[in-house]
């Protein structure tokens, strides 16, 4: 697990574990260019991630790790920051892996921003649905629609889950998403492990 600052490590962490894992919690940039696996929660701004990231060199080991073919799984922010830009930080580029633009929920009557609680996410080729728990004000929005691997609806449709090779992103908390959660945590401890 990737400690950048931003993100809820304990109960991610205690998930993880509950799901098959034995989690390292770290900062170091040699230990995410080598780890088996890599997990990206985060919370918080974009501005504010990336530049924590770029800092600590956190960033360029993310790509590498990424780029080699390590297995991935971003958490909400750990999603936002895989692509271009965001309209939450205009001038403050993401890690780029992805192109595409995190975007702000648009206003709409009835609908408070930030989307916070239960919400259905709609696989393709799926019969079955699952809800699971969000909290953000923000949605990626990739150019290539084949990444997206699940969609929610707040007014809008948004991306909520993406997948790529290796690379697996949720805008949803898994940790605390009961069930569901926990079966995406396993399946991606299984495929990585």
């Amino acid at each position: 697990m990737v400690d950048y600052g931003m993100g809820n490590l304990q109960s991610v962490a205690k998930a993880l574990a509950a799901a098959g894992a034995r989690p390292v919690v770290t900062a170091s940039r040699r230990a995410v260019e080598e780890a088996r696996a890599l997990v990206v929660p985060g919370q918080g701004e974009f501005g504010a991630a990336m530049r924590r990231l770029r800092r600590t060199g956190l960033a360029s080991a993310i790509r590498r790790a990424i780029a080699k073919g390590t297995p991935y799984l971003g958490i909400c922010l750990g999603l936002q920051i895989l692509f271009d830009r965001s309209e939450e930080a205009p001038g403050e580029p993401g890690l780029g892996v992805f192109r595409g633009v995190v975007r702000r929920f648009p206003r709409r009557a009835g609908l408070k921003v930030p989307h916070i609680g239960w919400n259905r996410v709609k696989s393709p080729g799926k019969r079955k649905s699952d809800y699971y728990y969000f909290d953000h004000s923000y949605y990626a929005d990739p150019e290539d629609r084949a990444l997206v691997d699940g969609t929610a609806d707040y007014g809008v449709a948004f991306c909520a889950a993406m997948r790529r090779g290796p690379v697996t992103a949720v805008q949803f908390h898994p940790e605390k998403s009961q069930r569901a959660g926990l079966a995406l945590l396993r399946e991606f401890v299984r495929s990585a492990c």
